[in-house]
Protein backbone atom coordinates (compact mmCIF):
# COMPACT_ATOMS: atom_id res chain seq x y z
CA UNK A 1 0.00 0.00 0.00
CA UNK A 2 1.57 3.27 -1.08
CA UNK A 3 0.79 6.27 0.93
CA UNK A 4 2.12 9.66 2.20
CA UNK A 5 0.13 9.28 5.61
CA UNK A 6 1.30 11.03 8.28
CA UNK A 7 0.51 8.96 11.32
CA UNK A 8 -0.44 5.23 12.12
CA UNK A 9 -3.85 6.26 13.11
CA UNK A 10 -4.01 7.31 8.93
CA UNK A 11 -2.47 5.12 7.70
CA UNK A 12 -4.79 2.15 9.79
CA UNK A 13 -8.01 4.08 8.39
CA UNK A 14 -6.88 4.05 5.01
CA UNK A 15 -6.44 -0.34 4.74
CA UNK A 16 -9.43 -2.53 3.98
CA UNK A 17 -12.03 -2.05 7.18
CA UNK A 18 -11.73 -5.77 7.95
CA UNK A 19 -8.07 -5.12 8.50
CA UNK A 20 -8.55 -2.71 10.99
CA UNK A 21 -9.21 -4.39 14.62
CA UNK A 22 -5.44 -6.34 13.46
CA UNK A 23 -3.57 -3.53 12.86
CA UNK A 24 -4.69 -2.00 15.66
CA UNK A 25 -4.22 -5.10 18.15
CA UNK A 26 -0.51 -5.36 15.93
CA UNK A 27 -0.04 -1.91 17.15
CA UNK A 28 -0.49 -2.24 20.11
CA UNK A 29 1.45 -5.28 20.97
CA UNK A 30 4.70 -4.00 19.63
CA UNK A 31 3.73 -0.38 21.51
CA UNK A 32 3.62 -2.27 24.75
CA UNK A 33 5.88 -4.56 24.18
CA UNK A 34 9.07 -2.01 22.50
CA UNK A 35 11.36 -0.81 25.26
CA UNK A 36 10.22 3.00 25.36
CA UNK A 37 13.32 4.23 23.76
CA UNK A 38 11.69 3.69 20.23
CA UNK A 39 9.87 5.96 19.00
CA UNK A 40 6.57 5.24 16.60
CA UNK A 41 5.79 7.09 13.41
CA UNK A 42 5.78 7.23 9.90
CA UNK A 43 8.88 5.52 7.97
CA UNK A 44 8.99 4.67 4.31
CA UNK A 45 4.96 4.21 3.68
CA UNK A 46 4.78 1.65 7.43
CA UNK A 47 4.47 1.98 10.79
CA UNK A 48 7.41 2.05 11.90
CA UNK A 49 9.48 1.96 15.22
CA UNK A 50 13.05 3.70 15.23
CA UNK A 51 15.64 4.86 17.56
CA UNK A 52 15.15 8.80 17.68
CA UNK A 53 17.75 11.29 16.69
CA UNK A 54 17.73 12.37 20.51
CA UNK A 55 19.69 8.75 21.41
CA UNK A 56 21.50 8.53 17.98
CA UNK A 57 21.83 11.73 16.17
CA UNK A 58 23.89 9.84 13.49
CA UNK A 59 20.36 8.62 11.81
CA UNK A 60 20.01 6.07 9.52
CA UNK A 61 23.39 5.89 7.17
CA UNK A 62 21.51 5.50 4.13
CA UNK A 63 19.78 9.06 5.32
CA UNK A 64 20.72 10.64 8.02
CA UNK A 65 18.02 12.54 7.96
CA UNK A 66 15.70 9.78 8.71
CA UNK A 67 15.59 7.96 12.41
CA UNK A 68 17.46 4.95 12.76
CA UNK A 69 14.74 2.20 11.80
CA UNK A 70 13.93 -0.85 14.31
CA UNK A 71 10.72 -2.49 12.79
CA UNK A 72 8.08 -1.60 10.57
CA UNK A 73 4.25 -3.42 9.98
CA UNK A 74 2.76 -2.44 6.32
CA UNK A 75 -0.55 -3.84 5.03
CA UNK A 76 0.12 -4.94 1.60
CA UNK A 77 -1.87 -6.40 -1.10
CA UNK A 78 -1.97 -10.22 0.14
CA UNK A 79 -0.56 -9.71 3.40
CA UNK A 80 0.01 -8.01 6.52
CA UNK A 81 3.89 -7.95 6.52
CA UNK A 82 6.38 -7.49 9.88
CA UNK A 83 10.26 -6.11 9.09
CA UNK A 84 12.75 -6.70 12.24
CA UNK A 85 16.21 -5.52 11.53
CA UNK A 86 17.04 -6.93 14.56
CA UNK A 87 15.92 -11.07 12.43
CA UNK A 88 17.86 -9.45 9.61
CA UNK A 89 21.01 -8.72 11.67
CA UNK A 90 21.41 -11.44 13.78
CA UNK A 91 21.68 -15.13 13.01
CA UNK A 92 20.54 -15.96 16.53
CA UNK A 93 17.28 -13.58 16.71
CA UNK A 94 16.22 -15.08 13.23
CA UNK A 95 16.78 -18.42 14.23
CA UNK A 96 14.68 -18.17 17.46
CA UNK A 97 11.86 -16.90 15.47
CA UNK A 98 12.00 -19.43 13.00
CA UNK A 99 11.92 -22.39 15.73
CA UNK A 100 9.65 -20.59 17.92
CA UNK A 101 6.72 -19.42 15.14
CA UNK A 102 5.23 -23.60 14.89
CA UNK A 103 4.44 -23.23 18.57
CA UNK A 104 2.13 -20.04 18.55
CA UNK A 105 0.61 -20.69 14.58
CA UNK A 106 -0.73 -24.28 12.24
CA UNK A 107 0.57 -21.90 9.21
CA UNK A 108 3.62 -22.07 6.81
CA UNK A 109 6.03 -19.50 7.82
CA UNK A 110 6.33 -16.74 5.04
CA UNK A 111 9.92 -15.00 5.52
CA UNK A 112 12.66 -13.16 3.84
CA UNK A 113 15.54 -12.25 5.39
CA UNK A 114 14.02 -9.35 7.85
CA UNK A 115 10.45 -9.68 6.57
CA UNK A 116 7.43 -11.97 7.55
CA UNK A 117 4.66 -12.44 5.45
CA UNK A 118 1.50 -12.79 7.06
CA UNK A 119 -1.62 -14.20 4.95
CA UNK A 120 -4.02 -15.34 7.54
CA UNK A 121 -4.26 -11.80 8.79
CA UNK A 122 -6.42 -13.38 11.44
CA UNK A 123 -3.97 -15.89 12.68
CA UNK A 124 -1.24 -13.19 13.36
CA UNK A 125 1.14 -14.50 16.61
CA UNK A 126 0.76 -11.41 18.91
CA UNK A 127 2.32 -13.24 21.58
CA UNK A 128 4.93 -14.23 19.89
CA UNK A 129 5.69 -11.00 18.10
CA UNK A 130 6.05 -9.58 21.70
CA UNK A 131 8.48 -11.30 22.64
CA UNK A 132 10.48 -10.78 19.35
CA UNK A 133 9.95 -7.22 20.60
CA UNK A 134 11.84 -7.68 24.09
CA UNK A 135 14.77 -9.73 21.95
CA UNK A 136 16.99 -6.56 21.36
CA UNK A 137 17.26 -2.82 23.55
CA UNK A 138 17.71 0.25 21.34
CA UNK A 139 21.23 0.09 22.86
CA UNK A 140 21.83 -3.16 21.76
CA UNK A 141 20.46 -2.66 18.46
CA UNK A 142 22.73 0.74 17.83
CA UNK A 143 25.93 -1.63 18.92
CA UNK A 144 24.85 -4.37 16.19
CA UNK A 145 23.79 -1.81 13.26
CA UNK A 146 27.39 0.36 13.89
CA UNK A 147 29.15 -2.77 13.55
CA UNK A 148 27.08 -4.49 10.92
CA UNK A 149 25.76 -1.55 8.93
CA UNK A 150 27.50 1.89 9.06
CA UNK A 151 30.49 2.63 7.00
CA UNK A 152 33.20 4.12 8.41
Amino acid sequence: MANNCKSPEEYISKTPEERHEILNQLRKTIGTSLSKVFEEGMQYGMISYFVPHSIYPDGYHCNPKEPLPFMSFASQKNSINLYHMGMYAMPEIHDWFVSEYPKYSKYKLDMGKSCVRFKKIEHIPLELIAQLCKKLTAAEWITVYESEFKKS
